[in-house]
């Protein structure tokens, strides 16, 4: 249906300008009941959608400040493959202490989280250890020698507690910050995962010790080879993975 799905959140709501957003998803600033809101269209499945905003509204009550799924006329979180959201005031993290609010927030989304199902369709990453799918990654479409690689990573985190992580945090373009608050939006690559891996921030602003930082940066690095196969920046990533 395409952006015409927006007329679902009434008569006079409208599409403003393009925002930048991740490769799966078309990103605009849109206005809803005369408010400056996020919509968000992309080919997510219904499934999918009613993870992430369930995800959205029980991270809202618990206190963090995220994107909040604004209601269509009859009540809906999303549809036809579109979300509208709260619009979260902010700029990217600039400082190292910007950096450690920033992993205070995701410290308490791991806590919020624990036990949270996983993501349907997704996988996590020592899930991959038995299984070659998962959403966006393939690993039948890597030489078997690079699956070895990311899989010798992903095993040094088998049998950790799991969580929501948010999947991109230290990207500056995912969080928002204000003096009174840090936002963690583009919630698109969140699935159950372990919390390290969510940890391996600039500056290392999370202060994991040093075999702790180790363990979760090649663990990093092997999940974006992996979700970016067929393109430079995998081959970069993979590169930063020691051999088995």
């Amino acid at each position: 249906m395409g952006w015409e799905a927006l007329g679902q959140w009434g008569e006079d709501a409208a599409r403003i300008e393009p925002l930048a957003g991740g490769v799966a998803n078309d990103v605009w600033s849109v206005c809803v009941n005369g408010r400056l809101a996020v919509g968000r269209l992309g080919s997510r499945s219904d499934a999918d959608l009613a993870w992430e905003t369930e995800l959205m509204q029980h991270l809202d009550r618990e206190g963090l400040t995220v994107p909040v799924p604004i209601p269509t006329t009859d009540g809906r979180l999303f549809a036809d493959g579109l979300v509208v959201m709260t619009y979260l005031e902010g700029g990217p993290p600039e400082t190292q202490a910007d950096w450690r609010r920033v992993a205070g927030v995701l410290r308490e989304l791991h806590r919020l989280t624990q036990g949270w199902p996983q993501r349907p369709g997704w996988r996590s990453s020592t899930d991959l250890l038995h299984v070659e799918t998962g959403t966006r990654i393939d690993l039948g479409a890597m030489p078997p020698q690079s699956v070895a690689r990311c899989r010798a990573a992903w095993a040094r985190l088998t049998g950790r507690q799991t969580c929501v992580v948010h999947g991109n945090p230290n990207n500056p373009g995912n969080v928002r910050v204000t003096a009174d608050q840090v936002a963690l939006i583009d919630w698109d690559e969140s699935h159950v995962d372990v919390p390290d891996l969510d940890l391996v921030l600039p500056g290392n602003a999370a202060g994991l010790d040093d075999p702790a930082h180790d363990v979760a940066a090649q663990a990093s690095a092997a999940w974006d080879a992996a979700v970016c196969w067929g393109g430079e920046y995998a081959v970069k990533r993979l590169a930063e993975v020691r051999p088995a």
